[in-house]
């Protein structure tokens, strides 16, 4: 099989390897098939989607909505670099699936509207397939109604035009959605377990997902919580999209 392509952009090791290990997991991938691209560390090299089953694009502390006057060099050279690879993605229709961060740029990319209207504190919600949903090849395999991780400041407010809406939630309106037939996007971690979101929650601690005095409370229901159902979004791609 041709390995999967993640592009990730968090600084904190810790974060990074985690998210790494998480997708891994969840994909049910050997680290040889799950190439990782960290682009906070070093420019992007040339990336021929030839190569690749699939491309994937996780979380991270940059906010693709952000008013660009704000947005360090950083930023400004990742998601430069990822505009490129989302304009081939979409262009061929290639397999794609981007998660928190990974939507936002989608969504931002394709004309959509992203911002700060429907942001969620970290911790779990419930998640509710559309009857697009329901009958997508992905999605489909899912149960009609779901936990799964969340945590985020800005989200889809506006899908692009063509984008098909696969899942909703009540404090989030567009949790999930498709363009064209191979191109996915969450507002949700697929990846994201209970020890897994504990990790980002130590590691983010003060940025801003949840109000400081809430963590006890954040905490209490993360361990009160059952997300199993997202990570077989991460088996549905791999199993439907891996190739020789």
């Amino acid at each position: 099989m041709k390995p999967f392509l993640l592009l990730a952009t968090r600084f904190e090791d810790e974060a990074a390897d985690d998210e790494y290990a998480g997708f891994l997991a969840a994909g049910s991938l050997r680290p040889e098939q799950l190439h990782r691209v960290r682009l906070e560390a070093a420019p992007l090299p040339t990336v021929n989607l030839a190569d690749y089953s699939g491309v994937i694009v996780g979380g991270s502390p940059f906010n693709a909505s952000d008013p660009a006057g704000t947005k360090s060099a950083v930023q400004l050279r990742v998601e430069a670099e990822l505009a490129g690879v989302i304009d081939q993605v979409v262009a061929q229709d290639f397999p794609f699936l981007g998660a928190c961060y990974g939507i936002g740029l989608l969504v931002g990319h394709l004309d959509g509207v992203v911002d700060d209207t429907w942001s969620e504190p970290a911790g779990p919600i419930v998640v509710s397939l559309t009857p697009d949903g329901a009958a997508d090849q992905l999605f489909g395999r899912l149960a009609p109604n779901f936990e799964a991780f969340v945590g985020h400041k800005e989200a889809c407010t506006a899908l692009p035009a063509g984008a098909v809406l696969l899942a909703t939630g009540e404090s989030c309106p567009v949790q999930a959605f498709r363009v064209g037939q191979n191109v996915y996007a969450t507002q949700f971690h697929p990846e994201l377990t209970q020890a897994g979101i504990r990790t980002r929650l130590r590691v983010y601690h003060d940025n801003g997902y949840f109000e400081p005095d809430a963590y006890d409370d954040v905490i209490a229901a993360i361990d009160a919580s059952r997300v199993t159902e997202p990570a077989n979004i991460m088996k549905a791609f791999v199993e439907r999209f891996g190739t020789p």
